[in-house]
């Protein structure tokens, strides 16, 4: 049995405003970039190490294209995508980008939490997670 699976869930901050361009009257690409930090211990001392990932979004809605600023928390939900091209030169370069199925913010104006989902649809998103809430699970 074959099985195969391409999925990626981020948590991370936008390093700059959301770019949208419209490819036609009725289709939309937006692209960010969204930084992820990790953090580990080297000879005694933590080290913080981020990566930016380039994240692409087809069709949003103008609410999240409003809400795609700067410092903001998100958490994305997609697919990996590895592409080529030749640059103007003639170079050949590669490309590894996100394909967001699912965008939820993770932090509001006033601080507080607000969800939502992306292009796809709302039932995509997955529902918050209320710390105060305990599992009747014995493990």
């Amino acid at each position: 049995m074959a099985f195969s699976l391409n999925k990626v869930m981020l948590i991370g901050n936008l390093g700059d405003d959301a770019e949208t361009r419209f490819v036609n009257d009725n289709f939309s690409v937006t692209e960010f970039s969204l930084a992820t930090t990790r953090s580990y211990k080297k000879n005694e001392e933590w080290v913080k190490e981020t990566t930016w990932h380039k994240v692409i979004s087809y069709n949003l809605s103008d609410y999240y294209k409003e809400q795609l600023k700067k410092g903001k928390k998100f958490y994305i939900e997609g697919r990996i995508q590895k592409r080529n091209y030749e640059d103007n030169s003639g170079v050949k370069r590669y490309v590894v980008e996100i394909i967001s199925e699912s965008i939820i913010p993770l932090d509001s104006r006033d601080g507080g939490y607000s969800s939502g989902a992306s292009s796809s649809s709302v039932n995509d998103a997955p529902e918050p997670i209320d710390p105060g809430v305990k599992d009747d699970l014995p493990f």
